[in-house]
Formats: structure tokens, C-alpha cells, sequence
């Protein structure tokens, strides 16, 4: 008997590095804010010339090499973004034509942070059906694209990256065990993108990106905190475990005082939430999948161990997945 499970991870990190110390120049802040109400140290920013679609297809490659495999034994591409490259071609149609996986399906999902569950939990139902045999999911953004860099409370958050991972038939007890997604649209304006007029623009001659990040930091932090222990809950209990026997959490990298409040109504030890959002701020969809791959790489995360997967993320839409490494 088998389950889908995760055969390969990779990932992909922009080199220039943005620290607060660079930020304390650029807008009204200071590193003691910043890691006191968020965690973050540094971020990665993909410069220009660096696309979402270059980073999405360099964590593919490494997906398919730790594999191993070769684009031709890819059946199916799911991209998590909200910041491709254009409106189309899809982000998976250019990993598609770069990784040579001719005979694949391929395509985007729109869910923000939490886009690479969302992606995992799709392509599992393809395998599951027997639709497709292997599949490649990525999380890309390049999130910084879309930020006010004269809003201090939220262009202190975010970076960019990607990660990917491929999916296949393993044997049980391995494999993805359960799978739950929510959608929370009534709070949809806690955390969105906007964009002014065109006339706006040329009338008032404003400096800021447009579109941009708009959030309610307060509002969100309480569903943000209360959806995902519930998503934690609810997948253990569809996958028969109970949460006290979960060895390794990896929640979504937005903030260390949400993880910190999920890990207490949850009555999880937060030591056994893997955290990495020091290096790297949110990277939205591809925070999770970075974080899965470093737990792993540090041995964080065993042959065997049970795990969960927890995102957040705008829409407003959350999830989680209980997973037998």
C-alpha cells in the first residue's frame, strides 16, 4: 500500500541581503522595532533583472536533482504565486518550458502565504485520482515588488524566495496524511492589495509603487493566530493523531509573536516549531516550503517523524497538512 508523499525538496534564495540597519536609512524604523514586534533580522530582495518565474524555475531544478529526476518524468506543475511575471503566461507554463517537462500539465493558484499548501493539497488529488504520476509543486514570489517602502508596517515584513518540492507514491506510513483549507473572505480587507488611479498619480505626482500592500496588523494578527491552531487541529484530528504527538510544527514565516500565540493555544512546546524568519522575513508562498527544506537540512525533521504544515495567509485563507516524513 502507498500514500503521496514529498520524494525532493529545493529552493532558491536571492543574494542581496536587506538588513534592518539598511532599513533604519530608508524609512522611519530601527532594528529593535523591527525584531521586537516581528522577529525578522534580514530579508532576501530579488533584484531587478530577477524574476519570480528565475526563482521559481532555480528551486524546481533543485527539487528534480535531489530527486532525481529530469523535467520528462513530470507530469504535473502547480505554482503558487501572486506576483508572476505578467498576467500570462502562468509562472508553471515557464517552469514547464525551462525544466523540458513536455508532457505536463501546468498551472498557477492564487492563495498568498499560503499558496504552497494549497498547491501540495491540489497536486495530491491528481496523484490520488492516478491524473498524474509525479508532480512539482513551487511557492514563488517576489513579494517586494509590491510594497509602499514608505510603509513602515509593512515593508519591514517581507522578502522574496521560492521553494519547491516533488510529489510521488511512497510507502505507508510515509506520505501526506490529511489535508485542510479554509477560506475566511469576510476579513478579506485586513490584509490586500490596492491600487490608485492613474489620475492619482498625475495629479498628486505620488511616490509609491502601485499596486501595493495594505494591512491591519491587529485585526489580522487574531484570525491569523486563531485559523491556523484550528487548521492544526482539524487536519490531526482527519488524520487520527493527536496534536500532543506531533513532532516537528513548520508554520508559515510571517511573525514570530504569531507563531508564538498559535504554539500557546495550541499548548505546543514552541521549541518544536521550526523557525527561520530571522533570515528571512515572509516570503509568502514561499516561506513554508524554504522553512520545510532547512528543518530537513538540519535535521530538524527525521524518516518518520510527524509533522505539520500550517499556513496563513491573505484572502483571507489558511490550511494545514499532517505529514509522515
Amino acid at each position: 500500500m502507498s500514500n503521496i508523499g514529498i520524494l525532493s525538496l529545493g529552493h532558491y534564495l536571492p543574494h542581496y541581503r536587506l538588513t534592518n540597519a539598511q532599513l533604519e536609512k530608508m524609512v522611519e524604523t530601527s532594528d529593535e522595532w523591527i525584531m521586537t514586534r516581528t522577529g525578522i533580522k534580514e530579508r532576501r530582495v530579488a533584484l531587478t533583472g530577477e524574476k519570480t518565474s528565475n526563482m521559481a524555475i532555480a528551486a524546481a531544478k533543485e527539487a528534480l536533482h535531489n530527486a532525481p529526476l529530469t523535467g520528462a518524468d513530470i507530469d504535473l506543475i502547480v505554482v503558487a504565486t501572486t506576483t508572476g511575471d505578467s498576467a500570462f503566461p502562468s509562472v508553471a507554463c515557464l517552469v514547464q518550458k525551462a525544466i523540458h517537462a513536455k508532457h505536463a500539465a501546468a498551472f498557477d493558484v492564487a492563495a498568498a502565504c499560503s499558496g504552497f499548501l494549497y498547491a501540495l493539497t491540489t497536486a495530491k488529488q491528481f496523484l490520488m485520482t492516478g491524473a498524474a504520476k509525479r508532480a512539482l509543486i513551487i511557492g514563488a514570489d517576489k513579494f517586494t515588488n509590491i510594497l509602499d517602502w514608505n510603509d513602515r508596517s509593512t515593508c519591514v515584513l517581507f522578502g522574496d524566495g521560492a521553494a519547491a518540492a516533488v510529489l510521488g507514491s511512497v510507502r505507508q506510513p510515509r506520505g501526506i496524511l490529511s489535508d485542510y483549507l479554509l477560506g475566511l473572505g469576510d476579513y478579506a480587507e485586513y490584509l490586500c492589495v490596492v491600487a490608485a488611479e492613474r489620475e492619482q498619480f498625475e495629479q498628486k505626482n505620488l511616490l509609491i509603487r502601485s499596486p501595493y500592500v495594505v494591512m491591519q496588523g491587529q485585526e489580522l494578527f487574531k484570525v491569523a493566530v486563531n485559523s491556523m491552531a484550528l487548521a492544526v487541529e482539524t487536519a490531526a484530528k482527519k488524520a487520527g493523531v493527536d496534536v500532543k504527538d506531533i513532532q516537528c510544527v513548520v508554520p508559515h514565516q510571517a511573525n514570530d509573536r504569531i507563531i508564538s500565540a498559535v504554539a500557546k493555544k495550541m499548548g505546543i512546546p514552541k521549541d518544536l516549531f521550526f523557525i527561520n524568519i530571522e533570515k528571512y522575513g515572509n516570503m509568502s508562498a514561499a516561506s513554508i516550503g524554504v522553512a520545510l527544506y532547512e528543518a530537513v537540512e538540519q535535521k530538524r525533521i527525521k524518516r518518520g517523524d510527524l509533522i505539520a504544515l500550517v499556513v496563513f495567509g491573505a484572502g483571507l485563507v489558511a490550511g494545514a497538512n499532517i505529514v509522515r516524513w
